[in-house]
């Protein structure tokens, strides 16, 4: 099994099991991906975990179908593509927040997938490449936009133009990874994340997500508009009674499935 969902309640757990291809990418990965980001929808949710079996988190695409796509013409080419960006937005656009636990490392459209998260957990040792110049190709996923907003302009370069894989303490650094733990408990990190979650307002996180993931895209003047207009709603509803309560009463709040 190349990969498989675990309903865990109120999260869903992606595993990536291609564990002899070091999880390298699959029509069941991402059959598994799209159906995690639909399942997320449900008001149960409260998070969607992405991770792996095998000792690493995703080697990105495999060589042996992309030399199978060159038979193909640009336009098929292209929508095959399309199949990886339409997944990549629906993380970005994920009803809940989606983490991202990795051992081994992340590589190619592995590291793609692991930006597109909002949170990123990983072991002591793993590392992040942009692999792609290696074989003569040229990142997708998001990846230049998610390395181009995250970390110095000449160390996006370094890694898309040389393939240098980055530690995940030089990650850190830049705050890209948000947790390193000891090896084989990325994924129990995640599911303490989760924990921490589920325990919070969902609809203010989901407005706090979209906040946050348009702000790059938008002039300041119309951030603060976007504030103001989901300030103003969040104040009024039922999430925000509850905890202004817990605080001003000093216990913890309650926000209910």
């Amino acid at each position: 099994m190349t990969a498989r969902i675990e309903d865990k309640g109120d999260r869903i757990v992606v595993w990536n099991g291609n564990a002899h291809k070091r999880g390298a990418l699959s029509p069941e990965l991402y059959a598994c991906i799209g159906q995690a980001m639909e399942l997320a929808k449900e008001p149960r949710i409260r998070a969607v975990i992405l991770t792996s079996e095998g000792d690493f988190f995703c080697a990105g695409g495999d060589l042996n179908i992309l030399i199978a796509r060159r038979e193909m013409d640009k336009d098929q080419r292209r929508g095959k593509i399309e199949e990886l960006h339409n997944l990549i937005r629906a993380i970005r656009s994920s009803a809940v927040p989606v983490i991202a636990a990795v051992e081994g490392g992340a590589a190619g459209a592995g590291l793609s997938f692991a930006m597109a998260c909002d949170l990123i957990v990983a072991a002591t040792g793993a590392k992040f490449t942009a692999a792609y110049v290696k074989a003569g190709l040229v990142p997708d996923g998001g990846l230049t936009a998610s390395l181009a907003r995250a970390l110095p302009r000449q160390l996006a370069m370094e890694m898309c133009l040389l393939a240098a894989p980055v530690t995940v303490d030089r990650m850190a650094e830049f705050g890209v990874v948000n947790v390193i733990t000891d090896k084989g408990k990325a994924f129990d990190e995640a599911m303490n994340l989760a924990d921490r979650l589920a325990e919070g307002p969902r609809d203010a996180q989901a407005a706090i997500r979209g906040l946050v993931a348009q702000a790059y895209d938008v002039t300041e003047a119309a951030q603060l508009d976007a504030e103001g207009d989901a300030m103003a709603h969040a104040t009024g509803a039922d999430e925000a009674a509850e905890g202004i309560a817990a605080f001003l009463n000093k216990r913890k709040p309650n926000y209910g499935d």
